[in-house]
């Protein structure tokens, strides 16, 4: 099973040299043991833009979508056989990075039908 394990900070403070050097390491380790598929870093909320076509004309707005103090800075996609392996490399993670990560599951076709 799939799973999105979200870096989540509360300033646009960037990594330090060695919280990536850490991070760099558990990159290394999800690679090594089989449960990488995707990781990405992202810029602060200023850099963000929303869609809103759900209406006659698409709305563009710069900004986040939501107001919040907390927000989204990186993420890792795993494969891991269960939540359990899932939170403890996120618990990893977490340790790594220096931040909160929330962990949430892919939806399956089976929980769309």
């Amino acid at each position: 099973m799939q799973y999105l394990l979200s870096v989540i900070n509360d300033s646009d403070d960037e990594a330090t040299q060695d919280e990536q050097a850490a991070i760099d390491v558990f990159n290394d380790r999800l690679q090594t043991d089989g449960y990488w598929v995707f990781a990405g870093g992202l810029p602060g909320p200023s850099t963000a833009t929303v869609i809103d076509n759900r209406g006659d004309d698409a709305i563009v707005t710069d900004g986040p979508f939501l107001e919040s103090k907390e927000f989204i800075v990186g993420f890792w996609i795993i494969e891991a056989a269960d939540l359990d392996v899932a939170l403890r490399l996120a618990t990893d993670g977490s340790k790594a990075c220096n931040r909160k990560v929330e962990v949430r599951p892919f939806l399956t076709e089976a929980d769309t039908k």
